[in-house]
């Protein structure tokens, strides 16, 4: 019988094991790969150009940049409609679109093209000598408007800079979560309120208060997971916050600390009244801390929500 125990057990973990690789394999199967070569208009090469692949169904992008022979490979992409933009100094941003198909390799060649130096204005002739001498600070109606560069900033600096266009692209993916996960959130949040207060013990049975604590639980849980999406999205140096956004964190102090306080108190009155006895100490504040929670919840929820 042990015989017979162990080579099931053994063939088992062979099966498994098939079938865990053939998963792996079949996920690395579905990958996609992009790859090309940037050259300028003459044909040469350029080398460090930036390359960022934009999926334009999640928003997220993949960087990477030429080699010295001018190649760029981006793997392991998924299967979409892809914006490419590819940035080098000295040349005009360049961006294409392609569309990978699942386990395909697809060749994205470009060719950049110099950026045009600014043209000075040539002289306008003074029809009339004398009253050009009378308006010497006259301004001549031919200069066009100033360049970029004329105020100082560099052709690098002209340009996309695309780690922080993949930077703002991953907070807003996140931040969209965080909202969606928000207003799921609320479902059992309101559920959990509303059965509050036939969960005090009024009558016999548990089971409207065995609902409220497992509705309880449902909604800390969908709260964290809401939660950790706003802390994890990355940080945009030098981005300034609208009003509606700061009432929304500050009210995040509120309702952060309560998600916390609410169920430790919860623990503590559901014990007291599974063993028929009265809330008494710190337990008697559960209500009165979930009620204040849900509601800077729901305001923290409208305030980016809804335009007054």
């Amino acid at each position: 019988m042990k015989t017979r125990a162990a080579k099931f057990v053994l063939t088992a973990g062979i099966v498994l094991a098939i079938v865990l690789n053939s998963g792996i394999l079949h996920a690395q199967d579905g990958a996609a790969t992009l790859t090309g070569t940037v050259t300028d208009a003459a044909g040469k090469v350029v080398a460090n150009a930036k390359v960022s692949c934009k999926n334009l169904t999640t928003g997220q992008s993949a960087e990477t940049q030429t080699d010295s022979a001018g190649l760029y490979s981006a793997p392991n992409l998924a299967p979409a409609d892809y914006e490419v933009s590819i940035a080098a100094e000295g040349f005009e941003l360049k961006t294409i679109k392609v569309t990978l198909t699942a386990g395909a390799s697809q060749t994205a060649d470009a060719t950049l093209t110099a950026q045009q130096a600014q043209q000075p204005a040539p002289p306008t002739p003074a029809a009339n000598p004398a009253s050009s001498d009378n308006l010497p600070n006259a301004p001549s109606s031919t200069k066009s408007e100033p360049s970029l560069q004329d105020l100082g900033f560099s052709p690098a600096e002209t340009q996309s800079n695309l780690k922080e266009q993949a930077l703002l692209d991953k907070r807003t993916h996140m931040l969209k979560i965080h909202q969606r996960m928000g207003l799921i959130t609320t479902i059992p949040l309101i559920a959990t309120v509303i059965l509050g207060p036939g969960s005090g013990g009024k009558s016999e049975g548990t089971t409207t208060r065995d609902l409220h604590v497992a509705l309880g639980a449902l909604t800390g849980d969908l709260y964290g997971i809401t939660a950790y999406y706003a802390i994890r999205a990355p940080k945009i140096p030098g981005t300034k916050k609208r009003g509606p956004i700061k009432f929304h964190e500050a009210m995040a102090w509120i309702h952060g600390p309560g998600m916390i306080l609410t169920p430790i108190l919860g623990a503590m009155a559901f014990e007291q009244k599974n063993n028929g006895q009265k809330l008494h100490g710190i337990a008697q504040a559960h209500g009165a801390v979930a009620i204040v929670t849900a509601g800077a919840f729901g305001a923290a929820l409208l305030s980016v929500s809804v335009k007054f």
